[in-house]
C-alpha cells in the first residue's frame, strides 16, 4: 500500500521526517520511499509550495484503523484544522491499499484525487508502484 506525505508550513522537510519516524509507532513499516519533491499547491493556489513524498508501507491495519492512525500522527505533529486544500503542517493520505476499493464517509481508496496530481503519479512510478 502507498501513502503520500505533504507539508507546506514551517519546517516542511522536518514535518515529513517526523511523519516517517512516527509511522512505526502506529504499526506502519516503511518499505520504500520516493524522493522528496517540491510542488505547486492544488486547489487554493495562494499558499506556499509543498514538499511531497510517496511511501510504500506495510501494516496489518485495515483501511479505517490505518486512516485513524495517520490522522493521530498528523495531530501529534501539530496539524491544525484549516480550509480544505489549504496550507498544512503535515498531511498523510492513503493513496492505494493493496488493490482494494473503499468508499466510506471520510475514507476513499484509491485516493479520489490521485489521477489529478501528476506529481504523485510520478513519485509512485519512481518506487515501482504502477
Amino acid at each position: 500500500m502507498w501513502l503520500a506525505l505533504g507539508s507546506n508550513l514551517g519546517d516542511r522537510a522536518g514535518y515529513l521526517e517526523a511523519a516517517r519516524a512516527a509511522l512505526p509507532e502506529g504499526g506502519i513499516k516503511v518499505t520504500r520511499a520516493s524522493r522528496v519533491q517540491e510542488t505547486e499547491p492544488v486547489g487554493i493556489r495562494e499558499q506556499p509550495q509543498f514538499l511531497n513524498q510517496v511511501l510504500e508501507v506495510e501494516t496489518s491495519l485495515e483501511p479505517r484503523p490505518l486512516l485513524d492512525a495517520l490522522k493521530g500522527i498528523e495531530r501529534r505533529l501539530g496539524r491544525t484544522a484549516r480550509e480544505r486544500w489549504g496550507p498544512r503542517e503535515i498531511d498523510i493520505d492513503i493513496l492505494r491499499y493493496n488493490g482494494r476499493v473503499v468508499d466510506e464517509p471520510g475514507l476513499h481508496v484509491p485516493h479520489p484525487e490521485l489521477q489529478n496530481r501528476p506529481f504523485l503519479l510520478d513519485l509512485l512510478e519512481e518506487i515501482g508502484a504502477r
